[in-house]
């Protein structure tokens, strides 16, 4: 008997958008099973013909997990509507999508994948994995600013988890971050009076965007998602 999941689990574990994007096509009545309006919450099986948009969705065979180096300019959605999004830009010939997200006005690793499994892995651990950045800020700052960074700062009504933070020159440093708000870099700089006006990410967890140019993507190693997996609990083949 074929499997019966959720539609918007089975939409993400295949690659073609996350649950969210999922249940909201669908309440846009824009996704179709077998030949029928879809509802949020219905079940389905990978036999039932699934359109999304008009188009028949189907399980990819191969998996891909990509790293790109995101320009600025560049908006970390599959949204069609939004002319400047990854997935056109990075125009693959299959169907993958980002990882979390990397703002438009910052550049660095991003990374895409059509592994719906890794992609919840890594969002559930969200709030814990390690993501590293440099940054430049519009003047020079002092020990104070440095150290008021890694204690925490207030924003979001909330208050910055500790971080990892070292200074690289009289208005740059490296940020280790173990939390993902909103903009957090940029709004923990502005509540200091600062303004950021480079921010690059050259790490999450255990990738490292390396010498990799800007713009351009390269596979992952078979030891990074080994070790990627492992981090966050998924079995290895």
């Amino acid at each position: 008997m074929a499997e019966n999941i959720r539609l918007n689990k089975y939409l993400s574990d295949i690659g073609v958008c996350s649950r969210r994007a999922a249940d909201r096509l669908a309440q846009e009545g824009k996704i179709t099973v077998n030949g029928k309006a879809a509802q949020p919450g219905m079940r389905v099986t990978p036999e039932d013909d699934i359109r999304v948009e008009g188009k028949p969705v189907r399980r990819e065979e191969r998996k891909v997990y990509l790293v790109l180096n995101k320009p600025r300019g560049i908006v970390c959605t599959a949204e069609k509507r939004e002319k400047n999004n990854i997935i056109d830009y990075l125009n693959y010939p299959l169907r993958v999508y980002p990882v979390g997200r990397l703002d438009k006005d910052s550049e660095g690793l991003i990374l895409l994948t059509n592994d719906g499994a890794i992609v919840n892995g890594m969002m559930r651990a969200r709030n814990r994995h390690e993501k590293e950045y440099q940054v430049k800020v519009d003047r020079a700052f002092d020990r104070e600013f440095l150290a008021h960074m890694a204690r925490g700062v207030p924003i979001l009504e909330t208050v910055t988890r500790p971080c990892r933070i070292r200074r690289t020159g009289s208005d740059t440093f490296e940020i280790i971050l173990t939390q993902g708000l909103n903009r957090q870099i940029r709004r923990m700089c502005e509540a200091l009076g600062y303004r950021v006006v480079r921010l690059k990410r050259v790490r999450i967890m255990n990738i490292r965007l390396g010498s990799l140019p800007c713009g351009k993507w390269r596979e992952l190693t078979l030891e990074e998602l080994r070790t990627l997996k492992a981090q966050i609990g998924e079995k290895t083949e």
